[in-house]
């Protein structure tokens, strides 16, 4: 008879929208759709997201996190918990109290990661997020992670340095890796060695790198940073290695942004295309690079 294999616990400590899907609201389902089990504690609790300029809300305070994660605490549950994921924070306070958490679960259980999507900008767009967060960023949360998952721009960012090639993204990757982060998920990566029409992903660890490329597929959206993040935690926790963790959570988002594009909906169709979690409609092979 096969054992089962026990679910995996993942503390995500993010923001929360009622209408849409960004932060916990993107993250969570996916990854309960799989088979994980989230304790999801929000920073945030607005009407929708902030791309359409106008919401309504809250924000919540740091001293929430620290009472929220004492009271997981009490259960006797940190021990039990797999890793820690955050995205957006909102302010150097929030940072704090998830570092805070992170570090707490660590102590329960050495084995257990931080996940940090590091949320800066964009190319394009700039720097998005207030002042101070960007050096928070690189001189708190990225040090005490395990994994990160920097969009371009945000790996630029981070490393001082400009990725045009291939090599260079991978030299930055190296970088990073050099002030604490075993593993990197590149993410929204396109550089002269990019084909036209493509967009890339690039993740290493242990001294190897692997690329993925998908179809540039025509569309603006929020929250598909958040579900990547998720997924790549999730397969590189359940199969121990960033390669397939690459090629299962790229291949789950392209399917879920095709439906999206296809709909030509502002908001990712999390929960229509939720089969593409769990048997992606294409699948799409890292290679060594």
């Amino acid at each position: 008879m096969n054992q089962a294999v026990s679910p995996l616990n993942i503390l995500s400590i993010q923001s929360w929208v009622s209408y849409g899907h960004v932060g916990n609201a993107s993250a969570v389902f996916p990854l309960q759709r799989l088979g994980a089990e989230v304790w999801a504690v929000n920073t945030v609790q607005f009407s929708n997201h902030t791309g359409y300029g106008a919401w309504r809300g809250s924000v919540f305070g740091a001293e929430l996190i620290h009472e929220l994660v004492e009271g997981i605490a009490e259960r006797g549950a940190l021990p039990r918990c797999d890793a820690v994921l955050s995205g957006y924070m909102g302010a150097a306070e929030i940072g704090e109290a998830i570092l805070a958490a992170a570090g707490r679960v660590k102590a329960a259980n050495a084995a257990a990661m931080y996940c940090c999507d590091p949320v800066i900008g964009d190319v394009g767009r700039g720097v998005f997020v207030r002042p101070g967060i960007p050096e928070f960023m690189r001189d708190r949360a990225v040090p005490a992670a395990e994994i990160v998952t920097p969009n371009q721009f945000e790996l630029e960012w981070l490393t001082g340095t400009t990725v045009a090639s291939l090599a260079d993204a991978k030299a930055a990757v190296a970088a990073l890796q050099a002030r604490g982060p075993r593993c990197v998920l590149v993410t929204s990566l396109r550089t002269e060695d990019t084909p036209e029409g493509a967009i890339e992903l690039l993740a290493g660890e242990g001294g190897e790198f692997w690329r993925l490329r998908t179809p540039l597929l025509p569309l603006s959206v929020n929250g598909a940073g958040d579900a990547i993040a998720a997924l790549f935690l999730f397969h590189r926790l359940r199969w121990g290695e960033a390669r397939v963790a690459l090629s299962a959570a790229a291949s789950s988002i392209y399917g879920l942004l095709r439906r999206t594009a296809e709909a030509k909906s502002r908001e990712i169709l999390l929960v229509a295309a939720q089969e593409e979690f769990v048997t992606p409609s294409r699948v799409f092979r890292a290679e060594a690079c």
